[in-house]
């Protein structure tokens, strides 16, 4: 035999448990096995190698020389192999995830549920980059990823989470200060909040693309400055209702013109393969899947 691959390695950590339990009965019960399985693997084993390792009769077994060098050189393996599945399989999922989302989410979705996480995995741990710009997940060795649509990357793997339309908010000083706008062209008079990003939404207005363009507006890369601006009255800003429901519901933030918003934008949890993902990758997603971050 040319190569010795795993399967041949488990047969051989059987063989050394067989020599050091005296039996295939002794080794079958610390196996968890039958009797008569074991006796079929270490025979498989003899079969491959090509040699005899164990004399058999119905009262005892003797190893043979060449059974006595294997298992010299095999003893230390059922050790080995426990440990390589303690790692690979954990019964408690543990270690580090690195998760990437931007700033907005991060404090607006996923910080509400940390303590609850840590709660019921306390030996995993988090890494959380926040970070406007996308991040490349594989470049950088980062397992997960929310992000707002869908990724067009073959090698990427997305879970839908949350599905919402953009809408109009604005502060109750600004309009007291301005007016509530009826009409496109008064809120295109209205001091502006934008999102600077390279794709901005498609407006709707009563089912019509529509196409705004503000006298005036600041521009910023942020979404959760923007929303920190247009709750201090610097202008009206589009953005999702559900990281602005806290501050509609205390009155800090008034939602108007209700017939102008957007296509809907697709929330997703984003990694790079369903394909042996380690434990504890596989408990964030489905912690985070199951918690509903989006609805709560």
């Amino acid at each position: 035999m040319s190569t010795i691959d795993f399967v041949h390695l488990r047969l051989l950590a059987i063989y050394a448990t067989v020599v050091e339990c005296g039996s295939f009965a002794a080794a079958a019960r610390k196996l968890n096995s039958s009797r008569s399985r074991i006796s079929e693997q270490v025979s498989q084993l003899e079969a491959d190698l090509g040699v005899r390792l164990l004399q058999r009769s119905t009262r005892q077994l003797t190893i043979t020389t060449e059974g006595q060098q294997v298992f010299e050189q095999a003893r230390q393996l059922p050790d080995i192999l426990q440990g390589v599945e303690a790692i690979t399989t954990p019964a408690v999922p543990s270690g580090r995830v690195a998760i990437t989302m931007n700033h907005d989410i991060g404090h607006k979705y996923v910080l509400p549920v940390l303590q609850d996480f840590q709660s019921r995995y306390p030996e995993i741990q988090l890494d959380l980059i926040l970070d406007d710009a996308r991040r490349d997940l594989i470049a950088e060795q980062i397992d997960l990823a929310i992000r707002i649509g869908i990724p067009r990357d073959e090698s990427l793997i997305a879970r839908m989470m949350h599905e919402e339309r953009f809408a109009l908010f604005a502060s109750p000083e600004l309009l007291q200060k301005y007016g509530k706008p009826e009409t496109l062209e008064a809120l295109e008079q209205l001091p502006w909040v934008m999102l600077d990003q390279p794709a901005n939404p498609q407006l709707k207005y009563n089912g019509k693309t529509v196409e705004l363009k503000p006298t005036q507006a600041y521009r910023c890369n942020s979404p959760l400055m923007v929303q920190q601006m247009v709750m201090r009255g610097l202008g009206v800003g589009i953005m999702l209702p559900t990281t602005m429901r806290e501050e509609v519901s205390s009155g800090r933030l008034v939602q108007i013109m209700p017939a102008l918003t957007s296509e809907a934008l697709v929330f997703a949890l984003v990694y790079p393969s369903r394909r042996q993902l380690p434990l504890r990758t596989r408990t964030v997603i489905d912690y985070l899947l199951a918690a509903d971050i989006f609805g709560r």
